[in-house]
């Protein structure tokens, strides 16, 4: 069985590394007792896979992960998201979990989008908004980029899908596919010396058959961000 949970990662939670962030859940399931598949070879690894990776810094209200979990184990999906939220860190709270077609691609190979709420500063908001008005009327923007260590010039107009101004505030929708443009990226390809104040991933976007979804969403009624007691340190 593979099933697929949603999570936030908010507040001071922010500044985990990727890595990190793979322990804190592999540390949850154990707690729990939800027995997980393993790889074969020299050093096993549960069979744990992520979604798009979340820049160092920024919060998210859409992070992904996909677990296979033992053949012959049983697990009470619906109760899971309150235990492995009591499992987890302060900041990183379960927001939805739900089994998902074993033969589906991964999250990495799947997601097409994301949409991103940058707060920033260096610019006015009506600066920052003929900056952006700017921008999106550009046939190209060129910004450095750098990639296995070796920097190169590229035009990253494309990625930039949607942006939307609100005060100092960005709203993008910034491409995945075939490379992910960076809410960082963003901001130089716009210009004006602006700099991220806040940066919290939204969603993360299928697309599927002409229609657009998300990768599980949220079920009826939920928040973005359950209380719950008894968490772990």
């Amino acid at each position: 069985m593979r099933l697929r949970f949603r999570f936030s990662k908010l507040g001071k939670v922010r500044w985990t590394s990727h890595r990190d962030v793979a322990r804190m859940w592999e540390r949850a399931f154990r707690r729990v007792e939800l027995r997980l598949a393993y790889t074969q070879g020299f050093s096993p690894r549960p069979r744990v896979s992520f979604g798009l990776a979340l820049p160092t810094g920024a919060e998210s209200v859409a992070e992904y992960l996909d677990v296979e979990v033992a053949e012959g184990a049983t697990a009470d999906v619906a109760a899971l998201p309150p235990r492995l939220g009591a499992a987890l860190p302060v900041g990183v709270d379960v927001l939805a979990a739900a089994p998902v077609d074993p033969a589906a691609g991964s999250l990495q190979e799947v997601v097409t989008s994301c949409t991103w709420v940058v707060e920033t500063a260096g610019l006015a908001p009506g600066r920052l908004a003929a900056a952006v008005e700017a921008a999106l009327a550009a046939p190209a923007l060129v910004i450095p980029r750098e990639r296995k260590g070796r920097r190169s010039d590229q035009d990253v107009r494309p990625g930039i899908l949607a942006c939307a101004v609100d005060g100092t505030t960005l709203v993008a929708e910034l491409a995945a596919q075939p490379r992910a443009l960076r809410p960082s990226e963003l901001l130089v390809a716009v210009g004006g010396g602006l700099r991220p104040v806040g940066v919290r991933r939204t969603s993360q976007w299928i697309e599927r058959d002409g229609a657009r979804e998300e990768p599980l969403p949220l079920p009826p009624g939920a928040t973005h961000a359950p209380h719950v007691v008894g968490r772990a340190s």
